[in-house]
């Protein structure tokens, strides 16, 4: 057998939605045709990508990690197709959150500039990666420590963290603030694209209340409705200013890096361009070389 983009397509309808019926109904196939193509994909890769053996259908750790890798063969197969009859490519850069801050404007003018037939396109995806790991985008502005395999990052910078309150509040006239004085409050986590978590403080001295958010525009939500307060850092005070929301310097957090990460493997052939411009737009915080994720 000769594995088709349908099989693909097949195994991540699966993947998507746990379910041989609901597969079939995404793909208007029958369940029976579903199956098959399935089993045959299994046979023909000589591994078991799918668990039936309780009620609910699950991906094997197999499936899992099959699953991001066919992601990013449809994905390249679909823009590819998207392209044909156009001249130009355009490069996707993706980002979570606050982009490249302050630099943001600099980075897309002088691309515009000096790559007039290449647009540069970016793009808000609300994931860990912004859409990097699935092959959404071809390289992205990402903060934090990234652990997802097959991506290769380089540190660009570092962005001092900032707690965000409530205008309003009393901590907001602080000119610094300590971690120590945000335990006794409910902080706001994204749990989605965010880089911070409760082990930020100490152990034993973590704040016992927190709530969880999926994306930058909740977060900020939760913390001008005074529901909670959050850390978070400068870009996102630069990018998101907001009347009812104050940022003060945190004087005992550690900074963040941000960093430019692109896929271990061919891909957008401007991709070096980008890394350049963005070394200069930027600015490099370390003279080490490109790491790859673990």
């Amino acid at each position: 057998m000769t594995i088709e983009l349908r099989h693909f397509r097949c195994f991540l309808a699966i993947a998507e939605t746990l379910s041989i019926t609901r597969a079939a109904e995404r793909l208007h196939l029958t369940q029976p045709a579903v199956s098959r193509t399935l089993h045959r994909l299994e046979q023909e890769l000589g591994i078991r990508l799918v668990d039936r053996s309780t009620h609910h259908l699950a991906l094997t750790p197999d499936g899992r990690a099959f699953r991001d890798r066919a992601r990013i063969a449809v994905t390249a197969f679909d823009r590819a197709l998207a392209t044909a009859h156009h001249t130009d490519w355009p490069l996707r850069l993706g980002h979570a959150w606050s982009a490249a801050g302050t630099d943001t404007t600099a980075l897309l003018r002088r691309w515009r500039e000096e790559h007039p037939g290449t647009p540069l396109e970016l793009l808000r995806i609300d994931d860990r990666t912004a859409g990097l790991a699935r092959g959404d985008v071809d390289a992205a502005l990402l903060r934090g420590e990234v652990r997802a395999p097959g991506l290769v990052t380089e540190q660009l910078t570092t962005e001092p963290r900032v707690a965000g309150v409530p205008a309003d509040d009393p901590l907001a006239g602080r000119a610094s603030l300590s971690l120590a004085e945000l335990t006794d409050r409910t902080i706001a986590l994204n749990t989605v694209s965010g880089i911070t978590t409760l082990d930020l403080w100490p152990a034993g001295a973590r704040p016992a209340s927190s709530i969880t958010t999926g994306n930058a525009d909740d977060w900020i939500a939760a913390i001008t409705g005074r529901r909670a307060v959050g850390v978070t850092t400068s870009a996102t005070a630069e990018m998101h200013p907001h009347p009812a929301m104050a940022y003060v310097p945190l004087t005992d957090a550690p900074p963040v890096p941000v960093v430019l990460a692109w896929r271990d493997e061919p891909g957008h052939p401007r991709i070096p361009d980008l890394i350049a411009l963005a070394r200069d737009v930027i600015g490099r915080a370390t003279g080490g070389e490109p790491r790859r994720a673990r």
